[in-house]
């Protein structure tokens, strides 16, 4: 047994803090110093009963009969089918509590090996039942073994070896198997908070910090996201946790990941011991840039990993990997994993299909999330979300309801999400259905039993906006149960914004300013809307008071995918090699647009400059500099493909309409509101996004 941790006799007294309370929103508390402590009383014994339903009493057998019929049983070859796999099973069951009846641990344990050879691990009951008759047998380090080697343990398996380690006079490790029973239940149920509660008890016990205490007790930091107790929690460990381990160090890197320390984490990473299983922490590094808004950064340390051999692609790491194909729009890559998910049979898990839909949705392929759905062998209602998800955002708003409809009839329970798709779904209808809209939208708690949130409310309103329906929108607004927030103002604005509405839009602005008066979307909202009812003196008012305040707006970065590269440009952006020839043929293209009738529109240049450098400085915007470049790059015919981090502005998006008319070639661009198809001078979104 593992000694109980001794701090150092200069150490000062424990500093013992507030239990963290689950309500906390940011949870900060100083952890205790460890002080020794017998463990004195051990789990109450009453937690056996639930273990003794395998041992029925039974008559008592011959030692001999017993195992002549033991060896009956075959050892070796493939797991039985279903039949006799029940009939062996059964059998184990039989001698299991002949072998506990007869006091023969030798038997138990041939039956413990058939288990094994057999492959019937996977059983509960059955690893319950060699966990008792072990306990039985006075083999507590038998049926620990047994215990750890469960796949899935259930309350049951926890219970008997709590109580059959706490006879056995081993407490501390009594506790650490009580502790990894209410760790990862309190983790599974979104109670982490109460987890660190746990552990802080534990330390002010003096009880031992074994490895499995501490990664739980990470994974828990982790979910809260509390990124100041973090690194305290690490600090901890570092000063009084055992001496460092793969297990534990893995753990704290993903917690660094989880509460966004990616710089921390990239240390982890890099001092990584040679020796030590680097697998699991590329999983974590991968997950966490994707996490974190670092995509680039997840896919170029996925390829290095995939060429060092040092990733292995079980769920998890497919899972974040086409999550990120799908942010950055890389088809091809994202293709690649689903031919590993294939080979791996990988596909038969429901996060990594589902993964695969969002991925080819978001990659301007919803034939092939079509056919993903169709043969997937499961589906559940992440699945259907998907789907819809990815009609919406390509504006076939008919074909995600008629999705919606199948998995009503599919028998699916929808959740609040299904819901809130729905509703954004008639926003990108053929024809105007706002009055089907409206009466979906009521039936919300009559025919769904949930009570329609902030979420849902902002959908709707952008719904009653995006159609025109804006008296209607504010009225909604007004008998909210309970009080709108930014964002469904927003909505309401951004319709005032699509049907040049400066009227409402005033009273609008208004609840805007005084909800976030330090935001710089809201100002660009007020500024969009101005410039769209033709007020441009109001337009530049609003712009020159940003520049006063110091407001920006969040840099603009459009990227394509170039020989499985990413290039990316910035406004103005010369960073690139062939700079020299993205701008010659960019001003060629803005010549012949003009000439077709292209006409910039200033409005959208925040900058305090003169006339002459606005059209500098409009005419270089990443959107442009992004399809110069894949218009030179590219071969004849084949379309152009972009992905933009936010809103193309109205004068980029008029630009990528005539340059599509005059090249003849087909430019696709995905930006924050959803998909853009431009061709022959028409946009998918018929100038509505």
């Amino acid at each position: 047994m593992a000694a109980l941790i001794q701090p150092s006799a200069t150490l000062p007294s424990p500093s013992l803090l507030p239990k963290l309370s689950s309500s906390s929103s940011s949870p900060s508390f100083s952890l205790p110093l460890p002080k020794p402590r017998l463990l004195q009383s051990a789990a109450a014994d009453t937690a056996a009963s639930a273990s003794t339903q395998f041992l029925l009493p039974l008559p008592q057998p011959c030692r001999s009969e017993s195992r002549r019929l033991f060896a009956s049983e075959p050892f070796d070859g493939p797991p039985p089918p279903d039949a006799a796999g029940s009939s062996l099973t059964d059998d184990c069951f039989d001698l299991l509590r002949f072998s506990v009846r007869c006091g023969d641990v030798d038997l138990a344990k041939a039956v413990h090996a058939v288990v094994l050879r057999q492959e019937l691990e996977e059983n509960p009951s059955l690893g319950n039942a060699l966990i008792v008759a072990y306990l039985k047998l006075g083999r507590t380090s038998d049926a620990y073994s047994v215990f750890d080697g469960l796949p899935h343990p259930n309350v049951v398996s926890y219970t008997a070896v709590v109580s059959g380690l706490a006879k056995a006079d081993r407490g501390l490790e009594a506790v650490e198997v009580f502790f990894r029973l209410m760790g990862s239940g309190l983790c599974k149920n979104g109670k982490a908070s109460e987890v660190l509660d746990l552990f802080i008890s534990m330390v002010e016990d003096g009880l031992e910090l074994t490895d499995y205490t501490l990664t739980t007790v990470a994974k828990a930091c982790g979910l809260l996201g509390a990124g100041k107790l973090s690194e305290q929690l690490q600090g901890f460990i570092i000063k009084f946790g055992p001496l460092a381990n793969a297990c534990v160090e893995a753990a704290l890197l993903d917690m660094c990941t989880h509460c966004g320390r990616m710089v921390d984490a990239g240390k982890m990473f890099k001092r990584w011991p040679f020796e030590w299983d680097s697998s699991i922490i590329c999983t974590s590094m991968i997950c966490g840039y994707a996490r974190n808004g670092l995509p680039d950064e997840a896919i170029l340390l996925f390829c290095r990993c995939k060429v060092e051999g040092s990733i292995i692609l079980d769920e998890v790491a497919s899972t974040s990997i086409l999550g990120v194909c799908g942010t950055l729009g890389s088809d091809k890559m994202g293709e690649q994993i689903h031919c590993h998910v294939l080979k791996s049979g990988l596909f038969s898990d429901l996060e990594v299909s589902n993964s695969l839909i969002s991925m080819y949705s978001k990659c301007w392929n919803m034939d092939a999330a079509k056919k993903v759905f169709n043969i997937m062998p499961a589906h559940d209602v992440v699945s259907w979300n998907g789907l819809i998800a990815g009609f919406i955002i390509h504006r076939r708003g008919d074909d995600a309801l008629s999705v919606w409809s199948n998995l009503h009839d599919a028998g699916i329970k929808p959740d609040k999400i299904s819901i809130l798709l729905v509703i954004s779904a008639y926003k990108y209808t053929k024809m105007c259905l706002v009055d089907e809209c409206c009466r979906f939208f009521s039936s919300i708690q009559t025919e769904f039993d949930m009570e329609p949130s902030q979420e849902h409310y902002t959908s709707f309103v952008g719904v009653l906006g995006f159609w025109g329906f804006l008296e209607l929108a504010e009225k909604t607004i007004s008998n909210m149960p309970f009080e709108p927030e930014a964002s469904v103002w927003r909505a309401l604005l951004d319709g005032c914004r699509i049907h040049s509405n400066a009227i409402l839009g005033k009273r609008v602005i208004k609840h805007l300013l005084l909800m976030e008066p330090r935001d710089p979307s809201t100002y660009v909202l007020v500024a969009n809307l101005y410039s769209a009812s033709g007020r441009w003196h109001c337009s530049e008012t609003v712009r020159k008071e940003m520049r006063v305040k110091g407001f920006q707006k969040q840099p603009s970065r459009s990227w394509v995918i170039h020989q499985d590269k990413i290039i990316s440009f910035y406004t103005r952006d010369k960073s690139h090699s062939q700079a020299k020839d993205i701008y010659s043929g960019l001003e060629i293209l803005i010549s012949e647009c003009q000439k077709a009738g292209y006409v910039p529109d200033t409005s959208f240049v925040l900058q305090e400059v003169g006339e002459h450098q606005k059209m500098d400085f409009l005419f270089y915007h990443s959107a442009k500099l992004a399809a110069a470049f894949g218009l030179l790059m590219n071969r004849p015919g084949k379309p152009i493909k972009i992905v933009k981090n936010i809103s193309v502005c109205g004068d980029c998006h008029q630009f990528l309409k005539y340059t599509s008319a005059i090249t003849n070639r087909q430019i696709l661009l995905r930006d924050a509101s959803g998909f853009h198809y431009f061709s022959s001078g028409r946009c998918s979104c018929n100038d509505r996004w």
